[in-house]
């Protein structure tokens, strides 16, 4: 009878490459919490949904793949206490509790952590594998938000998937796969640096 060993070792992710101390993943958190923070800048509010078309998911897709999850967990969280807090950094320079879009600032955390942790499994170093991960990443999103959304709305799941998520799904994917392309060109560029 033969077993097939699994290798549980997890593999470095890009944010590794930089020196391993407190003060480094301290600005790597701050940093990227930041860079969704400006993403969320890049809004195109809809007029028949409460939910604007933001670069916010593309800054926590690349984060989460980037930092790993547990640092791209802290620095989601980071993003969303502080704009709950009143950091004016979420989408139109909002903060304070935002009822109808809170379920997607939750989902941000969840899909950090879950990119980043397919990344430490090595999802960051191909280009299908990375854009697998990305799209789970937004699959995530949507999983928390939608429901929430129809919560705070008082309307149906489906009524909340027209408002929350079928509007967004050919910009995401779009988001998905240019991060998906963006962790493995970065990993290449790396490899080549290396080398030399």
């Amino acid at each position: 009878m033969s077993t097939v060993a699994v290798s549980t070792q997890r593999r470095p992710v890009l944010a590794d490459l930089v020196s391993r101390t407190l003060l480094a993943d301290t600005v790597l958190v701050v940093s990227a919490a930041a860079l969704v923070g400006v993403l969320a800048q890049i809004s195109i509010h809809l007029s028949f949904t409460p939910v604007p078309i933001t670069g916010q998911t593309l800054g926590v897709l690349l984060a989460g793949s980037a930092l790993g999850w547990r640092r791209a967990s802290l620095a989601m969280s980071l993003y969303l206490v502080a704009g709950v807090a009143g950091v004016p950094w979420f989408a139109g320079h909002a903060s304070g509790y935002p009822t109808a879009t809170f379920g997607y600032l939750l989902g941000f955390v969840i899909a950090g952590a879950l990119t980043g942790w397919l990344a430490e499994k090595g999802n960051d170093r191909n280009v299908v594998r990375a854009a697998t991960s990305m799209v789970a990443g937004e699959v995530l999103i949507y999983a928390i938000a939608v429901p929430w959304l129809a919560f705070a709305l008082h309307v149906s799941l489906l009524k909340a998937l027209t408002l929350g998520m079928t509007p967004f799904i050919a910009g995401d994917l779009i988001k998905a796969g240019f991060a998906g392309i963006a962790l493995p060109s970065s990993w290449r560029l790396v490899d080549r640096m290396t080398k030399k």
